[in-house]
């Protein structure tokens, strides 16, 4: 079935991205599969993080289908476009319908996007993974493909006004080797084992990204681990 709207949206997002001048650095986009079903993770700093996980596809001519939550499927605007664009509702209160419905879309082949911390991380660190992203993939027989992405949260995010000025913002952007999901395996070992990949991942944007905050009042999308003013994770000793 031809994609209507899809395609279109991916234009306007990259319009929009020329006009903010947005800086991008992506690098790994090659082990984004060109056939077949794959389960995209990613991290969640930011509300636009699914358009620009969503861009790492774009060289294998390949289109994400993002679980997200079902209050975005009720808004006015983004509802019918998250619906014409086959993204997944989850209602948090009956997930096995979502699963299921990730599951099929899976075994028929197509990449599918989760955030596996199901929540914007206010301090920029990885939260805990749910398991879910692993049992999909050992479920489907496909391979996980682990996403790092930083500085999408300078732009919109949680606690912070948007900011979709010309600001000439970097957005770094890492995509990491497929990893396999045994049936075999513990569905927790292999969640384990892919946060820590996302870490690494995640690591290596933040080292490469070529902004460094001019005072102290621009540290608000730094960790604290890393010597900004962002919120300290739970359990942190920041």
């Amino acid at each position: 079935m031809a994609e209507l709207v899809y395609p279109p949206v991916i234009g306007a997002a990259r319009t929009l991205f020329k006009a903010l001048d947005l800086k991008f650095d992506i690098a790994g986009t090659d082990n984004i599969p060109r056939r077949g079903g794959a389960v995209l993770v990613s991290n969640h700093i930011g509300y636009l993080d699914f358009v620009f996980a969503g861009l790492t596809a774009r060289p294998a001519k390949r289109l994400v289908r993002f679980m997200a939550k079902e209050s975005v499927f009720r808004h006015k605007v983004s509802g019918p476009l998250m619906r014409a664009m086959k993204h997944i509702p989850v209602d948090r209160g009956q997930g096995m319908h979502a699963y299921k419905h990730a599951l099929t879309a899976l075994r028929s082949g197509e990449i599918i996007g989760v955030f596996p911390e199901a929540t914007i991380s206010e301090s920029f660190t990885l939260k805990n993974f749910k398991s879910g992203a692993a049992r999909l993939a050992q479920e489907a027989g496909v391979p996980l493909l682990p996403v790092a992405l930083w500085g999408t949260q300078r732009l919109w995010t949680k606690g912070h006004k948007r900011d979709l000025g010309r600001n000439h913002f970097p957005i770094t952007i890492r995509v990491g080797e497929p990893m396999a999901a045994d049936p075999a395996e513990q569905a927790e070992k292999i969640t384990d084992r892919l946060r820590t990949r996302v870490q690494d991942l995640l690591e290596a944007a933040q080292r490469a990204y070529p902004v460094r905050p001019k005072d102290a009042e621009d540290t608000w999308w730094i960790p604290a681990h890393l010597g900004g003013t962002a919120p300290a994770a739970p359990g942190s000793l920041a």
